[in-house]
């Protein structure tokens, strides 16, 4: 019997037991602070870019795992010496406290460890002698569950240090404006008694006790060994901080960045990242940015942001989201232009110029025309109003020349274009196609700088790992950028038999790039070995409200944007008179050197038309071979070289009609249509046709020695109304082969007038449809319907 009560009483005492020891261990949770922090940003070098109060109101940085040597120091001096040897518990000076106390009737000394006080922090609970127990108790579960090293983290940076700071982290930026690690002994020693005192660090009260505590414990670090005798005597002498220092804004963008994604995915992963950047960088075009500002703002141009990327990663490494002035309300310093929608301009056009030599669509240098150009009711018009007739696509490029874009985008087709654009990583064009129609090359649409620049580094990327992929190019280079090393970018997967864009469209791109003039060096650049070889690209939007630089390395990507954040234009507001000069004062302190590598095994050599730059047909007098893309391989043939018959003295162009064969010389001639005639014979050594030799021409050669320039056939025109009321007039244009030609204008079939070399008609025609006819001397003629417009369209 009395075994049995002895068993039944030892389960209860066991279970008792087992309640206490779950209870035990269950008394505390597995994450103590719970309290909100600031969202802390630094570069790759965990040195602080940013931060921002949490949203309890207080300057609490998350608690880091690593304490500074001299804080860990002078704090175990001035609060635990036996830290390292206790379980949460020192008995020594428990007792020592309770002598204390009793002797002088009353509290002199808690006894509290820093694992106590930690216990402590986290419950924040009335002091008393029950709390005390409780504290004691939960004192040496932490020390069970955690190193020292994680109890000291977790008191250092939930500890008190006055007013609304909270952290050793934040007390350092607030206090003294430098990191933790970073601060002398004399600052740590501060640092170090204000969480027993918070209240000692008001800046104008309880200055002579801060100071006396702070050198007591320099003198206990002396007499420890901790410090010198030296060290000691002039640390005592170091003068206490004043009032808190604001803290470092050097990506106050990134960081507002940072602070929306995290609440767009919130986890249990601290507020603190670090980042991507390079901090020197980032100062550096801080500064570039500000030195500029100040002309602009002459100009009322208020904003301006930058971005670097580097290519190999796609990570950012400078980005500036704009001119940081929070002071001026005006500027709208707060807006983050780096991810703001914007007209492109023409930075998209190399990107064209690719996607047309990837499809086989035009060799490197095939001949674009650049003349008047009337689509329906959209006139693009070249930045100088100027034409050239024909222009080599390259150069068309280089020169960002908006006529040849146009047209060249006419061929290719604005819904291929932006299906293209989407897959490269463009998401802002989000309309359809026919929204945006042909001025999408020119800016009609909208994408931003982060997302450009995405781009760029994408297809920099695709030029670096031809090697990898043996001369095969991998849609999987294209991911958007990122700021985030921790996580890893997604690829934009494109599967293709060619590949989304081909390596050697992407170096032809690079190389027209490459031959831009730079702002203020004229083509003197390149006489220097030296000179960095970049490939740039600049944009206006429409009414000199954007202003953008875009520039690629084979390490680097730097893109530079320049506007008012309101939309606002200025006169002047260009990419190449304001980004571009920011573009390039980032390059010169980026190190990046060498020139994208040519994609041998993509290219093909083949016979090219010196004149031309088309495939050379059998009519191709000079032929050059020249490596191009595979797909050029199925380009046009040369269609402006044709087999012309002249008479004996090679002075007239006959036929068989008028001229026995057996006298004919046979020759091959590069004629463009009249159009593209006119204005390249201006600037080009041009070889115009022979005449016809008299009474030789024939119905089949009606038409081909003249052309309307303007209108073009069914154009729609608005005539704005003069002051007097009466509608203005309309000047018809046309160009003829031979100098000296007449041409005789007709309006709906009613004699208007006779031209003679220059080739202008005014004439004012009421609304509604008509038809211009002109003829000439040999009786070609050529006829066209267009309309006048009641009111503009």
């Amino acid at each position: 019997m009395r075994f049995k009560q002895w068993a039944i009483k030892r389960k209860w005492r066991l279970g008792i037991l087992a309640v206490l020891l779950i209870a035990y261990y269950f008394m505390l949770p597995r994450k103590l602070f719970l309290s909100p922090t600031s969202f802390v940003l630094e570069d790759s070098k965990g040195e602080l870019l940013g931060a921002t109060i949490a949203s309890d109101g207080q300057w609490r940085f998350p608690a880091d795992k690593q304490v500074p040597e001299k804080f860990e120091k002078c704090i175990l001096a001035y609060e635990d010496k036996r830290f390292h040897y206790h379980w949460g518990v020192d008995p020594l000076s428990l007792g020592r406290a309770i002598r204390q106390n009793i002797s002088g009737g009353r509290v002199v000394s808690g006894a509290s460890t820093i694992t106590m006080q930690v216990v402590r922090l986290y419950r924040n609970k009335p002091r008393n002698l029950w709390q005390k127990a409780i504290e004691m108790l939960m004192a040496t579960r932490l020390e069970f569950s955690r190193s020292k090293k994680s109890i000291l983290a977790l008191y250092a940076g939930n500890a008190p240090f006055g007013g609304n700071v909270v952290g050793l982290e934040a007390a350092a930026w607030r206090y003294y404006g430098r990191n933790a690690n970073q601060l002398s002994w004399a600052e740590t020693a501060t640092l170090a008694v204000l969480p027993n005192s918070p209240a000692l660090i008001h800046p104008g009260r309880n200055r002579t006790t801060l100071m006396r505590k702070r050198n007591d414990l320099l003198k206990k670090l002396w007499q420890n060994g901790t410090i010198d005798s030296a060290t000691c005597a002039l640390s005592s002498i170091e003068p206490l901080p004043d009032k808190p220092h604001p803290l470092p804004q050097l990506a106050p963008h990134l960081l507002d960045r940072f602070r929306a994604d995290y609440k767009k995915h919130p986890t249990e992963a601290p507020t603190r990242l670090r980042s991507s950047l390079n901090g020197e960088l980032q100062e550096n075009v801080n500064d570039i940015l500000l030195r500029h500002h100040r002309q602009f703002r002459a100009n009322g141009i208020n904003n301006a942001a930058a971005l670097v990327l580097d290519v190999e990663t796609g990570l950012a490494l400078a980005y500036v989201g704009n001119v940081y002035d929070p002071a001026d309300p005006e500027m709208e310093s707060y807006v983050d232009v780096i991810q703001a929608p914007r007209s492109p301009g023409s930075t998209l056009k190399p990107l064209l110029y690719a996607a047309m030599l990837n499809d086989g669509l035009l060799l490197p240098h095939t001949l674009v025309a650049d003349v008047p150009t009337q689509m329906g009711g959209y006139v693009p018009q070249n930045f100088d109003l100027g034409y050239d007739g024909a222009v080599p696509a390259s150069q068309a490029l280089a020169r960002s020349l908006n006529i040849p874009a146009v047209r060249m985008l006419q061929q290719y087709r604005s819904e291929r274009f932006l299906l293209l654009l989407r897959k490269l990583g463009i998401s802002t064009m989000s309309k359809p196609a026919y929204h945006y129609g042909l001025s999408m090359i020119l800016g009609g649409g909208e994408t931003s700088l982060w997302e450009l620049a995405g781009v760029y580094a994408s297809l920099a990327r695709t030029m670096l790992h031809l090697e990898q992929y043996n001369g095969k190019y991998d849609a999987d280079d294209y991911h958007a950028p990122g700021y985030r090393p921790d996580v890893t970018l997604p690829s934009r997967h494109v599967p293709s038999q060619y590949g989304l864009l081909d390596a050697s469209a992407i170096w032809y791109a690079f190389q027209a790039m490459e031959e831009v003039m730079r702002p203020g060096e004229e083509f003197v650049w390149q006489q220097f070995s030296s000179s960095k070889r970049i490939a740039w690209k600049t944009g206006t939007s429409f009414g000199f409200r954007d202003g953008w630089a875009i520039g690629v390395t084979p390490q680097h990507v730097v893109g530079v944007w320049v506007g008012n954040a309101d939309g606002e234009g200025r006169p002047g507001l260009t990419g190449i008179s304001t980004a571009a000069p920011v573009m390039f004062d980032i390059f010169r302190l980026l190190r990046t050197s060498g020139s994208f590598p040519a994609p041998v095994a993509k290219l093909r050599n083949i016979a090219v038309c010196r004149q031309s730059g088309y495939r050379a047909g059998e009519y191709c007098g000079d032929a050059d071979m020249l490596a191009v893309p595979a797909a050029g391989l199925r380009s046009a043939v040369c269609p402006y070289h044709q087999l012309i018959h002249l008479d004996a003295t090679g002075r007239y162009r006959v036929t068989a009609d008028c001229e026995p064969p057996h006298r004919m010389q046979h020759k091959p001639w590069f004629v463009l249509p009249p159009a593209m005639e006119h204005y390249y014979k201006a600037t080009h050594s041009y070889a115009a046709l022979p005449p016809w030799k008299p009474g030789c021409i024939t119905e089949t050669e009606q038409g081909r020695s003249m052309e309307l320039i303007y209108p073009r056939p069914q154009a729609r025109i608005y005539v704005p109304v003069e002051l007097d009321g009466s509608r203005g007039q309309t000047v018809f244009k046309a160009t003829h082969r031979h100098p000296g030609a007449r041409i005789f204008w007709h309006l709906d079939n009613a004699f208007v007038g006779t031209t003679t070399d220059f080739h202008q008609m005014p004439l004012r025609p009421s609304a509604g449809k008509h038809v211009i006819t002109i003829v000439d001397d040999d009786g070609e003629q050529v006829r066209q319907t267009f309309e006048i417009l009641e009111k503009e369209k």
